[in-house]
């Protein structure tokens, strides 16, 4: 039976969008695989690694009728990867194997039984499904998606945390040094539901939106998240635990604040850091009426210095930094202006946007 037949890119690009989650290494081998099923014309294609479970249908030609395998992910899309984008590929199914020809080229490949392929058990009941653009979703994960923690033991902490109430959908990700909230506006009134999506399903859910105004759609259980967007669905099991009370972290009422250009702030504080350490990032900021004195020293004695002109009259302030924590913000951000709020230096700092309060950046001080 001919499973498919389609130009190279076509077949690579429906793969690709599946074997983000792939480990080629797994405790159960059948995971590297990918699971494919024909039933009449329709074909679809299904990864998983046991917590996160990708799912998407194309329409790639070939013979119709039932048929349901799994073969090695990223063996297949290596081999595609050689072929010309414009090439015709076909892949055909014979006994145990899958072979692969395109131009005249061949791959014969060892498959493992459909049946066996551990699907993720889809939660009973999920809540109402809501949608916003993949490009507004894919902002607000640029936005806060870097103050994720990483392996930290707080298991709570290395993920996002989704808050959608009324017609507000927040985001919010911390590491226990630096907080990033950012919400955007629903189209319709949702219950308040609050989950936690794991670091790893954030990673793909970037990987995978488009800048396009096309919708994705979300839904939440108790213990999963399910979104669909372009053809194709994505199941996640989610984080269990208490996320920290943000709306306590934020800083409210800073008496001295100031507006500057991000990319002018940005390009100092990128300059400054190369003189920091590996161990140490640490940079000291002098903010005094007038001006915005960065600075950053290493063990070597070396020293860098760097000055803005700020629009600024309140209390001169010396407080310092992880250099990377203000780098990673501002970086992330689009916006031509950064509004810094601070009360002394022993209290962390606010970056947010001048007239907007979508977005908000917490990050604590170090003792420098």
């Amino acid at each position: 039976m001919i499973v498919l037949k389609a130009n190279q890119d076509k077949v690579l690009a429906v793969l690709q969008s599946v074997a983000g989650i792939v480990e080629r290494r797994h405790t159960l081998p059948i995971l590297a695989n990918v699971l494919i099923r024909k039933s009449g014309s329709a074909l679809q294609f299904t990864t998983s690694d046991l917590e996160i479970q990708i799912r998407t249908n194309a329409d790639l030609a070939g013979d119709s009728g039932d048929f349901a395998t799994t073969v090695g992910a990223r063996k297949l899309i290596d081999i595609l990867r050689t072929m010309p984008a414009d090439q015709t590929v076909s892949m055909e199914s014979n006994a145990a194997k899958l072979i692969l020809r395109g131009g005249k080229s061949k791959f014969t490949l060892q498959t493992m039984a459909a049946e066996d392929f551990p699907l993720v058990q889809e939660a009973a009941s999920f809540g109402p499904v809501f949608s916003v653009p993949q490009k507004t979703l894919k902002d607000l994960l640029t936005q806060v998606s870097f103050a994720m923690a990483v392996h930290d033991i707080r298991y709570y902490l290395n993920g996002i945390l989704f808050v959608a109430e009324g017609k507000q959908l927040s985001l919010v990700a911390t590491d226990g040094h630096r907080l990033a909230y950012a919400s955007a506006t629903l189209d319709v009134d949702v219950p308040k539901q609050e989950v936690i999506l794991p670091r790893k399903t954030v990673i793909e859910l970037q990987r995978l939106l488009s800048n396009a105004q096309g919708a994705i759609e979300m839904q939440f259980a108790n213990n999963q998240a399910k979104f669909s967007f372009d053809g194709m669905e994505f199941v996640s099991k989610l984080v269990e635990g208490k996320f920290p009370d943000y709306n306590r972290v934020i800083p409210k009422n800073h008496k001295n604040s100031i507006t500057l250009g991000r990319l002018p702030l940005l390009a100092t504080l990128q300059r400054t850091a190369i003189l920091t350490s590996e161990k140490f990032k640490g940079v000291r900021l002098n903010i005094d009426p007038g001006s915005l004195r960065v600075a950053s020293n290493n063990a070597e004695q070396e020293e860098a210095v760097d000055e803005l002109d700020i629009d600024y009259s309140g209390d001169s302030i010396e407080i310092g930094f992880n250099v990377t924590y203000l780098i990673d913000a501002l970086a992330n951000m689009t916006q031509e202006m950064v509004k810094l709020e601070l009360s002394d230096s022993n209290s962390s700092a606010l970056f947010t946007i001048p007239d907007n309060n979508t977005f908000k950046y917490v990050v604590m001080p170090m003792r420098i």
